[in-house]
């Protein structure tokens, strides 16, 4: 039968200044049927006492506190996925946004009835250091699925939500992410989803705060400044590093034929010179949410950027 519990998996390291807000949030949140683990890695910032602080709010075992691989935030998050019980959901929970309180209501409300499993995240209200409004973020127009995931991250993981079964396909494959060294776990997990022809929904509506400050992780990815670095990476060999890392990860799994063949056409992709490189790309029907992206990184391919 399927539950509507959601374990929140909450990475944490240096996070005081902003976890309480965090943690409000998800009090307030509208559907109460959660519980909470927090794996810190290691903070000396009075992170760990604002988790006791919140514990002691709730009866033995809503909220849990266990040590981190201390390895940075993507290795965290994919010990987490080791911890969520059987049978339940779970959503990715960053240290310093802010979640509006239908945030799990709607993702359980679109999840619970599927049959295999589902994947929902939403688009976020991009804010200043204090919560000031800043901006939604993009409204991704083309399809979700393997050919976008292969090359690009869409699901944003701080309102990644996952159904029972997804959880369990995060939970076999999280050995090989660790062991390939994958850079970023939202996109894995968006590849992972895509690849097994999980459900996957991109709610419109903003679900959370999410705060931009000097000490932000991974920041918002819509400026011209961050566009052009995100080029520049692409350009200088980062972004084949970053697909190879992903490719490794996926490569041992028992995928479905499609997801496969899309599979080797990245591999192609990666290894070989730049016209067969554009080719792969063609014949894999790779693309990115914008026309700009999409031509970016058939020219990276075209020029031999994408290979080791």
């Amino acid at each position: 039968m399927p539950t509507s519990h959601v374990v929140i998996l909450l990475a944490s390291f240096q996070g005081a200044a902003h976890l309480t807000t965090q943690l409000d949030s998800l009090a307030d949140q509208t559907h109460e049927d959660w519980s909470l683990i927090v794996s810190d890695d290691g903070s000396t910032d009075g992170t760990q006492d604002r988790v006791a602080e919140f514990s002691g709010r709730y009866g033995q075992g809503r909220v849990t506190l266990i040590d981190g691989p201390r390895a940075g935030a993507t290795m965290n998050f994919l010990s987490l996925i080791d911890h969520v019980p059987r049978g339940a959901m779970a959503a990715f929970c960053d240290q310093d946004d802010l979640w509006l309180p239908h945030k799990l209501a709607r993702a359980v409300e679109v999840l619970n009835p599927l049959p295999g499993p589902g994947h929902y995240a939403a688009r976020t209200i991009i804010t200043d250091a204090r919560l000031k409004p800043i901006a939604e973020s993009r409204r991704f127009r083309r399809p979700f699925g393997i050919r976008n995931a292969l090359v690009q991250a869409c699901m944003a993981g701080n309102t990644s939500v996952f159904n029972s079964s997804a959880v369990r396909l995060l939970q076999n494959a999280a050995p090989h992410a660790r062991q390939a060294g994958i850079i970023a776990h939202d996109w894995w997990a968006y590849q992972l989803m895509a690849a097994h022809r999980a459900r996957l929904i991109h709610d419109p509506r903003p679900a959370l705060l999410y705060r931009q400050h000097p000490r932000s992780e991974v920041g918002r990815n819509d400026t011209l400044p961050a566009l052009s670095a995100r080029l520049r990476q692409l350009m200088a060999g980062d972004f084949g590093g970053w697909l190879r890392a992903n490719h490794t990860s996926l490569a041992c799994l028992d995928l479905p034929p499609d997801s496969r063949t899309a599979l080797d056409h990245l591999g192609t992709m990666l290894t070989r010179p730049g016209p067969q490189a554009l080719m792969a790309m063609l014949q894999g029907r790779f693309y990115r949410q914008t026309r700009a992206g999409t031509a970016a990184l058939a020219l990276s391919a075209l020029t031999g950027s994408l290979r080791a």
